[in-house]
């Protein structure tokens, strides 16, 4: 593939990413625990969907027939999607959608420093204004996890058991696509686990040790999860393709 096409899906890998995390975590819309998460929660989906806006915005600059970010998040299928498959997993309880968060938030906010330095401009720019916003995602991520893990004993087994089921899905963000090579930085994994070991144990919390993780993702193979929220959130810009609002 050409230099292009592995920037195009790059773009789309990271656009997806956001958009489809951001639809998930804005399913909390008026159901959180209490009305300042609610309003958390709200803005981190809101963040993530104005970050997918601007990385589909370039991919359709890269593919180059005349399309925006509407396009692309609307009218692809599913097999065209390119998010972690960590993104589309079901938010759960309030502890799964915590530890789903926690996990993809380390590696998000070490992704974003890297590529704060990317010599792809539009890559580079994309990454600075995100960088802000997902500090402070990590940040309310990882004291939930400490707040929950160093609770009452029953919002620690609910954060563990939520910890354990999402590790399978996490290590997906290392195995790299062919077309990452050279764009997205590598080896981001040690640091990765170096800081979530950190807040597991300041959060009294087991690390889990299993090794064998869960991909398919960035190519295209996901989980029944997704095509349940492309369902959703694709229907009506394709049952009423000119409306405007």
């Amino acid at each position: 593939m050409s230099d292009n096409t592995h920037r195009l899906n790059v773009a789309l890998h990271l656009g997806d990413n956001a958009l489809i995390l951001g639809h998930r975590i804005s399913e909390w819309c008026g159901h959180g625990p209490v009305l300042e998460q609610d309003i958390a929660m709200t803005n981190i989906a809101l963040d993530l969907i104005g970050q997918a806006k601007m990385y589909l915005d370039y991919a359709a600059e890269l593919e180059g027939k005349g399309n925006d970010h509407d396009h692309l998040a609307y009218k692809r299928d599913v097999l065209d999607f390119k998010n972690l498959l960590i993104a589309e997993i079901p938010n759960g309880d309030f502890a799964d959608t915590i530890a789903r968060q926690f996990c993809f938030d380390q590696w998000h906010f070490l992704l974003l420093q890297e590529l704060s330095n990317s010599d792809d401009p539009r890559l580079k720019e994309i990454a600075q204004k995100s960088l802000k916003e997902v500090t402070y995602h990590k940040r309310w991520s990882s004291e939930w996890v400490v707040r929950l893990g160093d609770g009452t004993e029953e919002s620690k087994e609910k954060i563990q058991r939520a910890i354990d089921d999402i590790w399978y899905y996490t290590g997906e963000a290392f195995i790299p696509a062919e077309y990452e090579k050279g764009i997205l930085p590598e080896n981001l994994n040690d640091a990765w686990m170096q800081s979530v070991k950190a807040v597991l144990e300041e959060a009294t919390l087991e690390m889990p040790t299993d090794e064998w993780m869960q991909d398919g993702g960035k190519t295209g193979v996901h989980t029944e999860h997704l095509g349940f929220i492309l369902a959703e959130m694709q229907f009506l810009p394709r049952a009423y393709p000119d409306a405007t609002w």
